[in-house]
């Protein structure tokens, strides 16, 4: 093992899936690719944090009867807004209460954890959901740099030392460190016939380069740092050597969707989700404000700017519009699947966002 690129094939029973099979998905219904959920568990103003799980664990199981390939929860802290601040706690119940959907970190931010733990939280979600569980990684923080001191402490790393970081882990999930190693003799567990596939998370070309310098699959932040999607994209792409998990690189990217009735009722929806973000980049999070409050909020010429400008990242109109807006961004980009977020005030409208887009693309939908 080099680079941290082992994958354990060695140790997998030959009814064990390739590596590759886990990593890639399935495109439904008319889709051109594979479309799957990333979920913040969102908080909404006037909703209790205890509301906004109940409506994720809704989501994931309609997410799965509408044929949905996967569903990710990502890592926040300090944030009123965002219920989902342990992922593998959050998936485990997920799990439990879906059969088929992948589940998986969109992502966890390594840095804040020992890598140990983050091998052992994941060997116990394959152990309870075999076969179904993605472990999405980033390197940053996930907060702001005071709660990212708490959770770090006594840790002594940050994100500069990632790649060292993943390594250990992927050691410590195939339980393959080379004799002598100071962890040689630590066993992560529980431990089973296979692993759950590691996916690197990015918003700037850091994890894209090590993504493909590793073989791995990478995941895009387009939602909030549509800048830079091409040049990362395409630094993955001409970064990638083949390894035991993939032959050729396998991308996908986050993208801010909000399917209503029209345009006009979709764009309302989502300005509930870009004053909480302005609102977030003033140090003043809180949870998401209702469209309403979002409609009456008093915007300076400067936070009119941002307002707008956030708006342009996302695809937003009717189920036909978005699914347009979303065949548009694949072709362009060229990522192997999309990724759909709905960060936006009200379960109802959630839900709804995302069944219209699954009726859109006609995914054989179970529900």
């Amino acid at each position: 093992m080099t680079d941290g690129t082992t994958t354990g094939d060695q140790q997998r029973q030959p009814s064990t899936p390739e590596p590759a099979a886990a990593v890639r998905g399935t495109a439904r219904g008319t889709a051109p690719a594979p479309l799957s959920i990333l979920d913040l568990a969102t908080v909404g103003v006037g909703l209790t944090p205890a509301e906004a799980l109940a409506a994720t664990t809704e989501l994931a199981r309609r997410a799965e009867a509408w044929g949905y390939h996967r569903f990710w929860v990502a890592e926040h802290h300090g944030m009123p807004g965002v219920a989902s601040s342990n992922p593998a706690v959050l998936l485990a119940h997920l799990g439990a209460h879906t059969s088929t959907i992948r589940l998986g970190s969109g992502g966890v931010m390594l840095p804040n954890h020992a890598p140990l733990t983050i091998a052992e939280q994941f060997g116990l979600l394959e152990a309870l959901h075999p076969g179904r569980i993605d472990l999405g990684l980033g390197r940053a923080p996930g907060t702001d740099p005071a709660t990212a001191r708490a959770l770090r402490r006594g840790l002594g790393e940050g994100a500069d030392d990632f790649p060292r970081l993943l390594a250990e882990l992927t050691h410590f999930l195939d339980g393959d460190f080379p004799d002598g190693h100071p962890y040689a003799r630590l066993t992560a567990v529980p431990r089973g016939e296979g692993r759950p596939p590691v996916w690197l998370l990015g918003s700037s070309g850091f994890s894209a380069q090590l993504a493909g310098r590793l073989g791995l699959p990478f995941a895009f932040a387009h939602h909030f740092s549509s800048a830079n999607t091409l040049p990362a994209l395409d630094l993955y792409r001409s970064s990638f050597r083949p390894s035991e998990v993939l032959s050729e690189p396998y991308a996908l990217i986050g993208v801010t969707a909000v399917a209503s009735d029209d345009e006009a009722a979709a764009r309302r929806l989502a300005r509930s989700a870009a004053l909480g973000m302005l609102r977030l980049r003033r140090g003043n999070p809180g949870p998401i404000p209702t469209p309403q409050e979002a409609e009456d909020y008093p915007y300076s010429p400067a936070e009119a700017e941002f307002i707008d400008s956030w708006l342009e990242n996302v695809v937003l109109g009717s189920a036909g519009e978005v699914a347009d807006g979303l065949e548009a961004l694949r072709k362009r980009t060229g990522v192997d699947e999309l990724m759909v977020t709905s960060h936006i005030h009200g379960h109802e409208a959630r839900l709804r966002s995302y069944g219209l887009i699954a009726e859109a693309y006609g995914l054989p939908t179970t529900a």
